[in-house]
């Protein structure tokens, strides 16, 4: 199995009712940390470049571990990530390495925080290429949109954002972790057939304007 893993379980199973009587992909059932998260986060279209860092990093120290963990630690990451500006955390150096080691409100793996400072210098270099990160990321959406029936862990999309990722120097972007990404930033509708909040994030789709 691989190492990276996504926001939920594979593979897909129907909605379920939750406590309130709507219907909810069951992932997001375990925990109201993940109803929250799946009601108002999961899903929606994203072109704030600071929230895609974020996320891209997140998910790299995700890897290995549960969404649940990092999900539980997400304010103390970005307090100890500078709120993840990553034109700050391109400047970290060994000395913030250490106490971002020391830090047990984070992940303390050291790959994956150096991972993150160099990333942080790669969006610099993707920001003067590109014009943002949005405008990066974006040009990844799949044409056709996710019937959320049958999630897989990888597509062609992400296999091809994680291999332009890697070959510009980015770290931890696999095509898992790059189709998590996709999934909770909104470049594709991963909620299933009658779960509350698909119709709410088509609605956002709608009036969501591709980054340029």
């Amino acid at each position: 199995m691989s190492t990276e893993s996504t926001d939920i379980a594979t593979p897909r199973v129907p909605t379920s009712p939750s406590g309130d009587g709507l219907h909810r992909c069951t992932w997001c059932l375990a925990t109201p940390d993940y109803v929250h998260y799946h009601d108002h986060e999961w899903g929606f279209p994203v072109d704030s470049d600071q929230r895609l860092f974020e996320k891209l990093c997140l998910e790299g120290f995700q890897s290995g571990l549960s969404w649940y963990t990092i999900l539980k630690k997400r304010e103390h990451f970005r307090a100890a990530f500078a709120g993840f500006d990553f034109y700050q955390v391109a400047q970290f150096g060994e000395a913030d390495v250490q106490r971002l080691l020391q830090d047990a409100g984070i992940v303390r793996h050291r790959g994956k925080i150096e991972a993150a400072i160099n990333n942080a210098q790669r969006a610099i270099e993707m920001v003067a290429q590109e014009g943002s990160l949005a405008a990066f990321f974006w040009r990844y959406a799949p044409a056709k949109p996710s019937a959320g029936t049958d999630i897989q862990a990888q597509t062609a999309e992400s296999q091809a954002m994680s291999k332009e990722l890697k070959k510009r120097g980015w770290k931890f972007v696999g095509p898992t972790t790059m189709y998590a990404l996709m999934q909770a930033m909104g470049l594709v509708n991963d909620h299933a057939p009658g779960c509350v909040t698909r119709v709410e994030v088509e609605k956002a789709h709608k009036a969501f304007k591709l980054p340029q």
